[in-house]
Order: structure tokens, then C-alpha cells, then sequence
């Protein structure tokens, strides 16, 4: 159980949110959600890091 990868998981719980406020919430409601996870996931890459460095987030295969 030491091996589990978590950006699979966290991805995959914010689309399930993100799917959520579409369909109860509306556009309006979609995009307010979109764009706050973006700014918080942002905040905690910093406080993290002390850095935005998104060049971890891509995955390249070999």
C-alpha cells in the first residue's frame, strides 16, 4: 500500500466535484468552482514548494 499514486486519485475526486457543481449548480457555478480549485491548488504548490514549478504534473512515457 506504499505504492499508491495520488494525482490519479486527486483527479479523478475534483472531476467527480467538478461534474457535481455542473449538474446541480449550472455554468455559473462550474466555472466558480473551476477556477477557486485552480487558485487553491496553486497556493498549495507554493506553500508546498515555495515555487509554481507545473513541470512535475507532466507525465512522460518511455
Amino acid at each position: 500500500m506504499d505504492n499508491i499514486q495520488l494525482m490519479p486519485l486527486i483527479g479523478m475526486t475534483v472531476g467527480i466535484i467538478l461534474g457535481l457543481v455542473a449538474a446541480f449548480g449550472g455554468l455559473g457555478a462550474f466555472l466558480l468552482v473551476l477556477v477557486l480549485g485552480t487558485v487553491g491548488f496553486l497556493v498549495g504548490r507554493i506553500a508546498e514548494t515555495g515555487e509554481v514549478n507545473l513541470s512535475g504534473l507532466n507525465v512522460r512515457r518511455r
